[in-house]
């Protein structure tokens, strides 16, 4: 059997570290796995590129511009929106046209249009479409935000001027997103239960069939270590305890901030001692612009590639905090639990699957900065730290190793050969 995943990046962000996992994990269980990207950035073999800087950046760009019209040039929700309106014929590459399964990821900003989409089921090779986010459910939005639109039909869109009409942008993308799913069978792969739950609930997916299998992660990479040699590798102080946050962008809104600035100046307003004795890690992009916003000490570490790195950051920290306002499965929280680090985020999308509330970390209460100061007090001073390490590492290789996610696709896969097979 032979797989060619599609994902726009081949290193940057959450999706594409996910595709990277499953293909290691295919290959290692005896599939033929290989990415398809638009932006290669290293020589693995096993990873193609569309080779064609200059049209992916003009993809990129006319897709925004023509969003950017019809927001009236307001930027606010520039980046929340993808029409899939230009793109790369990907059919006509030997990648593709040796592959048995197409297997889609995150394929947006300018990589896949609902052209090429539609190209790609033309063709007859059978359809696998992991949802790292809802986009493929929706018509424009990778997260719905309470909205339901999206169970009838999307129009009004509340992300557009007016909220829209009821022939706005939306309802046009979902008009032809429609027609790209009634000529083929899709099999759709959420994340999370979460997500599953909301695709089940689509009008636009329909009868394709929808399956939940979480990203895997190589715990042969992400797992605990020494502490102090860590905080040595990446220049963290070893005689504070240190409270870790995580994202690809740190002041990203939906990573939620905001709630845990209000939770840390709660914390030390309760526990003033906290100052001379705990720290707070922030690993990301733009992280050096809230090193005097938080009211303990911050040490920035700005966006890290290196996974051997990444790995020593979790293995610094003693608390992991991830207060996301709508997430689906972040890598980040199984990441840092493969490490031994006992997580604390929001009862919101697929963070209470990964975090066992008062097990491995602890669930707080939606949007509420005083139940998620509770949380990372909890952690801290409270809870056995060994035991919540090991049932931390214990759930994750239980439930996302490779080979397991693996497995669970590979059914996915001859699944949806059967139902090419069927349909013919």
């Amino acid at each position: 059997m032979r797989v060619l995943i599609v994902n726009t990046s081949e290193r940057t962000g959450g999706a594409a570290m996910a595709a990277n996992r499953l293909m290691d994990a295919l290959n290692n269980s005896g599939v033929k796995a290989k990415m398809l990207v638009r932006d290669k950035d290293t020589d693995t073999l096993t990873v193609a590129g569309v080779n064609a800087p200059f049209r992916a950046r003009w993809h990129f760009l006319w897709e925004r511009m023509s969003i950017l019209t019809k927001l009236h040039f307001n930027k606010k929700n520039l980046f929340k929106i993808d029409i899939a309106n230009a793109g790369f014929d990907i059919t006509r590459l030997r990648e593709f046209q040796e592959a048995d399964i197409i297997h889609l990821s995150w394929v947006n900003q300018g990589f896949l249009s609902l052209s090429d989409i539609k190209k790609i089921a033309a063709s007859g090779k059978p359809i696998v479409w992991t949802m790292h986010d809802a986009w493929p459910a929706t018509a424009i939005c990778h997260y719905t935000k309470g909205c339901k639109a999206f169970m009838t039909a999307c129009r009004n869109c509340r992300l557009l001027p007016g909220h829209g009409s009821d022939n706005d942008l939306a309802y046009k993308v979902w008009k032809k997103k429609k027609q790209v799913y009634d000529t083929t069978v899709i099999s759709f792969v959420t994340c999370s239960r979460w997500l599953e739950k909301q695709a089940s609930q689509s009008a636009l997916i329909g009868r394709n069939p929808i399956t939940n299998i979480p990203n895997p992660i190589d715990t042969h990479v992400f797992k605990p270590g020494d502490k102090t040699k860590a905080r040595l590798n990446v220049g963290l102080p070893k005689e504070r305890r240190l409270i870790l946050f995580v994202s690809q962008r740190v002041t990203d809104e939906r990573k939620g901030m905001a709630f845990l600035m209000e939770a840390i100046e709660k914390l030390t307003d309760a526990h003033p001692e906290m100052k001379e004795n705990t720290g707070i890690a922030i690993l990301g992009g733009h992280a050096e612009e809230l090193e005097d916003k938080l009211s303990l000490p911050v040490f920035p570490l700005g966006y890290v590639s290196d996974e051997r790195k990444i790995v020593d950051v979790y293995r610094s920290a003693d608390v992991f905090v991830l207060p996301s306002l709508e997430d689906n499965l972040p890598n980040t929280i199984m990441e840092a639990m493969a490490c031994g680090v006992p997580c604390v985020g929001f009862r919101t999308g697929g963070i209470p699957e990964e975090i066992d509330h008062l097990k491995t970390g602890y669930v707080a209460d939606y949007r509420d900065a005083d139940d998620l100061m509770k949380g990372i007090y909890w952690v801290l001073e409270e809870a056995d730290s060994d035991k919540l390490a090991q049932q931390a590492v214990r759930k994750v290789v239980t439930n996302y190793s490779q080979a397991g996610v693996a497995l669970r696709y590979i059914e996915v896969y001859n699944q949806a050969m059967a139902y090419k097979n069927y349909s013919l």
